[in-house]
C-alpha cells in the first residue's frame, strides 16, 4: 500500500467528518467553507501531511469534491493553541456560581480563532472565572455568540450542567433574545417576520446568504421609531444563525446602518453595524427562576439617535 492510498483507519482517531450535500469544487476550498476556524494555509498543510481523506482515500488539494463524498479530517492540532487568560475589564450584568451575563462592547471578538488568538471575550472570561468545557478549548463557557461589532448581552456558562441547560433552552426557543437595530429606509409595516433559511454564501465565504438548503432562520421585528431615511426597530430571534439579523434585514431591502459587510457604502459611520443585544432572558439552570436582563444602548448608538431626532425625524 502506497502512502497516498492509506485509509482513514490508518490515521488518528480524533476526527471531524463532513458528508457533502451541496458544497462542490476543489477539496481545499470546500474545507475552507466547512470549517471557518481553519485558515487556507492550515488546510493545505493538513492535506499535504495526509490528514484528510475523501471516501477513505487520501486526495490532493485539487480533488473535485462531489455530492455524497465523505471527508474526514483526522488531526485537530490546528486548534490546539493554548488560550491565555487576560485581565481585560468586563461589564458583568449578573453573576452567580453557575452563570454569567456580560454586556459585550462593540469591537470585541467573542472567542479566539486563527489570526485572532487573544484579546477576546473568552480570554477575559478565563481570567475572571471558571468556565464550562463543553465547547472545547476555543469556546469555553460560550453558549451563544454575537458578532464582533454587535454590542450587548451574552449568557455564559460557568460549569457543564449550566451549559447543557442554557443550550437546551436555546434549542427549545424558550429563552428571550431581543435586539435593537437601526436600518436604512422606512419600514411601512409596524411588525413583520422574516422566515428564510441561511447558509454560507456560494459567492463569498465571508458572508451568509439566504439559500434553499440552508438552516431554518426566523426573525421577528417591530418598528420603534421612523425617521425620514431610517427606521429604528427591535428584533426577536427564534433561531440564532450567523449574521441572521443582518442578512434577513438586507433581504427585505432594509440593511443595517453602518454594516460593512451587508450594508451600502453610503451609510452612517460608527463602529460597525448599529445592532445591540438589549434584552436577554432565560431560566436559571439550577433554581429554575426566570431571569431577564437589559443593557442600555452604547454611547455611539445613543448619540446617533439623538442626532437623527434633530435632523431626520419623520414628523
Amino acid at each position: 500500500m502506497t502512502n497516498r492510498a492509506k485509509s482513514a483507519a490508518d490515521l488518528a482517531t480524533a476526527a471531524q467528518q463532513f458528508t457533502i450535500s451541496d458544497q462542490t469544487g476543489r477539496l481545499d476550498k470546500v474545507l475552507a467553507g466547512l470549517q471557518s476556524l481553519w485558515t487556507r494555509s492550515q488546510i493545505d498543510k493538513l492535506i499535504k501531511t495526509d490528514q484528510v481523506t475523501v471516501n477513505g482515500q487520501l486526495q490532493a488539494s485539487k480533488y473535485k469534491v462531489k455530492n455524497g463524498d465523505v471527508i474526514v479530517v483526522a488531526a485537530q492540532e490546528v486548534q490546539s493553541t493554548e488560550i491565555k487568560p487576560e485581565n481585560i475589564p468586563l461589564d458583568v450584568v449578573y453573576e452567580d456560581d453557575d452563570v454569567l451575563v456580560v454586556n459585550k462592547p462593540q469591537g470585541m471578538v467573542v472567542h479566539p480563532a486563527p489570526g485572532h488568538p487573544d484579546h477576546t471575550l473568552v480570554n477575559a472570561l478565563l481570567y475572571h472565572s471558571p468556565l464550562s468545557t463543553i465547547n472545547g478549548e476555543f469556546r469555553p463557557g460560550i453558549v451563544h455568540r454575537i458578532d464582533k461589532d454587535t454590542s450587548g448581552l451574552l449568557m455564559v456558562a460557568k460549569n457543564d450542567h449550566a451549559h447543557r441547560s442554557l443550550a437546551a433552552q436555546l434549542k427549545a426557543k424558550t429563552n428571550l433574545r431581543e435586539y435593537v437595530a437601526l436600518v436604512h429606509g422606512v419600514i411601512k409595516e409596524d411588525t413583520g417576520t422574516v422566515n428564510a433559511p441561511l447558509g454560507r454564501s456560494p459567492k463569498d465565504r465571508k458572508k451568509q446568504a439566504i439559500v434553499a438548503n440552508g438552516r431554518p432562520a426566523v426573525t421577528h421585528f417591530k418598528v420603534l421609531k421612523r425617521y425620514q431615511h431610517y427606521t429604528l426597530i427591535s428584533c426577536r430571534l427564534e433561531t440564532g444563525r450567523t449574521h441572521q439579523i443582518r442578512v434577513h434585514l438586507q433581504s427585505i431591502g432594509h440593511p443595517l446602518v453602518g454594516d460593512p459587510l451587508y450594508g451600502p457604502k453610503k451609510t452612517i459611520k460608527g463602529h460597525g453595524q448599529f445592532l445591540h443585544a438589549r434584552l436577554l432572558g432565560f431560566k436559571h439552570p439550577v433554581t429554575g427562576e426566570q431571569l431577564t436582563f437589559e443593557a442600555p444602548l452604547p454611547p455611539i448608538f445613543q448619540a446617533t439617535l439623538a442626532r437623527l431626532d434633530k435632523t431626520d425625524l419623520n414628523h
